[in-house]
Order: structure tokens, then C-alpha cells, then sequence
């Protein structure tokens, strides 16, 4: 090799060692950064990274999936009908879809047919949409086709005829509907009938089970209008997204009896102002053991607390599935910041002219499809939403604790203490992997 050769091979080297060395490196810091891993679970076998607290990063050991027994053909009812039944449904969205299921399940048991649902009419929802302003009515009727008949429209016989107005919302415990109301079915051969609130479902024979679980999971979907504008609002959420059913309104927090301090003027008048005459807040021993069975709801900044207790990172994307006149949410907000909210996505004129079924059923759709779901509730909305999650396989979903959060404040931790307290709390619920999907004939465990 000549000298000049040899010159040129050390020089190349010179400056090729190097680079090799930086390359890594310029890759590392010119590559986009990518995002966190808010949602993502280990892979099947794969353990946690080590000392994460991230909740759905921890591996549960069972889950609840959907049963087969009620998704395989059921038992067909009789052809010869008891008569019809239409099934009254009252209150805000999630409690009529409520009604509904149970009231389906109603209908099999007595061998009724079934007409539309009637939404009563709920000034105090703001409401006055009924079943096909929501849900798709053609869908409902094919898909619980087998487990119970439903129909549009009334034999001519009876259909000028009002029906008989059976209320079974406040029997409670061993109240048996066979007893109670097929007579009356079968004597005036259209009936309505609000459901019972706390009736033993456990005790209804299969075709009934069946009939529940297929209408209420597998009958109720959007009707295209509101379907398209749920699909809207989803897709105009960043993702991934945590989908947060925040509940502290004036209403709400009077219905609790609870006293809190620390809350501002503005706040402590709307609560005055909805408590009324009859409900009047708890004050001593009655208090902190109403308190203590976890019955007052999460503040905004309590419900920011435990969601960085769970290592939830302040930079989530995070929906706000709520209704109007939130209190105190500043003490959410200035923890985490991404938020969305139906009024801050969707046209101004549309949010103005929706219903509150309307809104309602949007914040349902969202929820449902959220990468991750909390409630700092069990209400209505929240049976509805974690056990259509769990229906599907979405098993990021956690009801938080208020009862823990009231335990372990009242023996004095704070801070770091009952950071970690909370976290020990989730965890469990977490990795048992039941979840609040309910009823819970409907869901099976599998282990993992």
C-alpha cells in the first residue's frame, strides 16, 4: 500500500469510529418522541416493569367475560302469549335502559309480549325524548327475537285501550312477579308496569336470565343519528384517552347528607339550595359512619389525588363524561390538564338543542369505547358502562373506593401514606378482575 493509501485508511477510520459511536445517539434525539405508555398492558407472560405502580399495568389473575349459556339458542317461548306488556321507564338515561332490562326479563318471565318501552316525561332531567329518539327500534326487536316478542304495534282489539298501570318500584326482596302481576296480565291482557328497584333476579328461572342479559347487551344500540354524533365526539377526542365519570353536582352532594369543608361559598349555596327541607346533613357518630361506608362522593381534587395515587400520569388525555354543574372541578384541573368535554368538542348548536337522554347516550358511547374507563361512582351509568366494558373485553375499567378513601383518612394518613394505601386498595380490585359488571349471571370468571 502506498504511503498516500495508507494516509487516507488510517484518516477514513479516524472519522468512522466515531460516527459509529453517534449514530445511536442522533437517533435517539432526532427520532419523535413517542408516547407514553398510559394504557398498555403487559404481554401474555410478561411481567410489569419492575416498581410500577401504573394500575393497568399490573397482571390480574381473573377476569369476568361474558357467559355462553344465554348467547346459545334459547329457550323458546310458548306461542300462545299472556297478553302485553309495556315496560314504564323514569329518570335519567341509565336509569330508563335500567328499567328496560329488567323489564325485558319481566316480560319472558310472564310470557308476555312486549310493546315499546314508554320514557315517561322527567322535568328534572330536562327530558323529554322517548325509546326511538335513542336506541335503534328495528335492531331491539330482531335481536331479542327468541328470547321475547316485541312488537311495534297493538292488536286493534286493545290498542285504543290504555293499559293497566302496575308500579312494582317499591317492592322490594322476595316480591315475586308471577304472583303479584300475571294475574293482573292475564285478566286485563295489557298491562304497564314500572320494575321493581331491588327485586332477586338470582331467583328467575333461565329463560328469563337469557332474555335480560341478551336485551340489555345485546338489543340496545344508537339509533343513526345519535350513533353518527357519538362517532363524532369519539373521534375528535385525543387518544388514547381515559374516560372519567366525575360525579360531584349540588344535587348529588345534597342527596348525600355529607358535610365537607373547605369547599367555596358558590359551592356550599348551590348545595343549600338543592338540599331543601328534607334532607338535612349528618352531623356526628351518624356522620362518620355514613361516611366511613364510603356513601359522599369524591371531590374533584380527592378524585386527582387517587388517580396519581394509581400512577396515572397528569399528561392523560382524559373525557370528562359528566353532566352540567360540576363544583369544585379546578381542583381536578390544575392536576390534570388535558381535558375534553362534550360542550368543549361538538358544535355549539348541536350540544345546545340534545336532550339529556341525548348527551347522556353520548357519554355512554364514549365511555364504552375509551381505552380506559374510571367512576368515582357506582351510579347507574357506571353499572351500565363497566358491565358493557366487561361484555366486551375492555377490562381497564376501576370503580373507585370511596369507602377505603374515607377509612383511611379518618385514622389520620395523608400524603405519601395514603398515596400507598389507595394503591394497595385498586390493586386488589384490580388483579381479582371482577370489576362491577352486573347482574352477575350474565358474566362468568375465567382464571388467567
Amino acid at each position: 500500500m502506498s504511503p498516500a493509501a495508507a494516509w487516507c485508511a488510517q484518516h477514513r477510520l479516524r472519522f468512522l469510529l466515531p460516527s459509529l459511536f453517534l449514530a445511536p445517539v442522533l437517533f435517539f434525539l432526532l427520532s419523535p418522541p413517542s408516547s407514553p405508555p398510559v394504557f398498555s398492558l403487559p404481554a401474555p407472560g410478561e411481567l410489569p416493569p419492575s416498581g410500577s405502580r401504573l394500575i393497568w399495568a399490573q397482571r390480574r389473575l381473573v377476569e369476568w367475560r361474558p357467559c355462553g349459556w344465554w348467547r346459545t339458542a334459547p329457550v323458546q317461548a310458548p306461542s300462545r302469549t299472556n297478553g302485553y306488556i309495556r315496560i314504564d321507564c323514569y329518570g335519567g338515561l341509565n336509569q330508563l335502559r335500567r328499567d328496560l332490562c329488567d323489564g325485558i326479563g319481566v316480560a319472558r318471565l310472564l310470557n308476555a309480549t312486549m310493546v315499546l318501552p314508554k320514557f315517561e316525561v322527567a322535568a328534572y332531567w330536562n327530558e323529554s325524548s322517548g325509546f326511538a329518539d335513542v336506541f335503534d327500534v328495528d335492531y331491539f326487536i330482531e335481536q331479542t327475537r327468541g328470547y321475547v316478542e316485541v312488537v311495534k304495534d297493538l292488536p286493534a282489539a286493545i290498542a285504543s285501550k290504555e293499559p293497566f298501570k302496575v308500579d312494582c318500584s317499591k317492592r322490594k326482596g322476595h316480591f315475586d312477579y308471577v304472583e303479584s302481576v300475571l294475574p293482573a296480565l292475564l285478566e286485563h291482557q295489557y298491562i304497564s308496569l314500572t320494575p321493581a328497584m331491588n327485586q332477586r333476579r338470582d331467583r328467575n328461572p333461565s329463560y328469563a336470565k337469557a332474555s335480560y342479559c341478551q336485551g340489555c347487551y345485546s338489543a340496545l344500540r344508537l339509533n343513526k343519528k345519535v350513533h353518527s354524533k357519538a362517532v363524532e365526539l369519539l373521534q375528535a377526542i385525543p387518544k388514547p384517552f381515559l374516560s372519567l365519570h366525575l360525579r360531584f353536582e349540588p344535587d348529588m352532594v345534597a342527596y348525600s347528607r355529607c358535610a365537607y369543608t373547605g369547599l367555596s361559598s358558590k359551592s356550599m349555596d348551590s348545595i343549600e339550595s338543592a338540599r331543601g327541607e328534607g334532607r338535612k346533613v349528618l352531623t356526628g357518630d351518624a356522620a362518620h359512619l355514613w361516611r366511613n361506608r364510603g356513601k359522599c362522593p369524591l371531590t374533584p381534587s380527592e378524585t386527582a389525588f387517587i388517580l396519581q395515587a394509581l400512577d396515572v400520569p397528569t399528561n392523560t388525555n382524559i373525557y370528562l363524561a359528566a353532566g352540567d354543574g360540576l363544583m369544585e372541578l379546578e381542583g381536578f384541573t390544575s392536576v390534570y390538564k388535558n381535558i375534553y368535554t362534550k360542550s368543549s368538542l361538538l358544535a355549539h348548536e348541536d350540544f345546545e338543542n340534545m336532550h339529556g337522554n341525548t348527551k347522556a347516550a353520548l357519554d355512554y358511547y364514549v365511555s364504552v369505547k375509551s381505552d380506559a374507563y374510571i367512576a368515582t361512582f357506582f351510579g347507574n351509568m357506571d353499572k351500565m358502562v363497566t358491565a358493557m366494558r366487561t361484555m366486551q373485553g375492555l377490562q381497564k375499567t376501576l370503580v373507585l373506593s370511596r369507602r377505603a378513601f374515607a377509612n383511611y383518612t379518618a385514622t389520620g394518613l395523608a400524603g405519601e401514606q395514603l398515596a400507598k394505601a389507595m394503591w394497595d386498595a385498586h390493586r386488589e380490585e384490580y388483579i381479582r378482575g371482577r370489576g362491577s359488571a352486573l347482574p352477575e349471571y350474565c358474566f362468568c370468571e375465567f382464571k388467567l
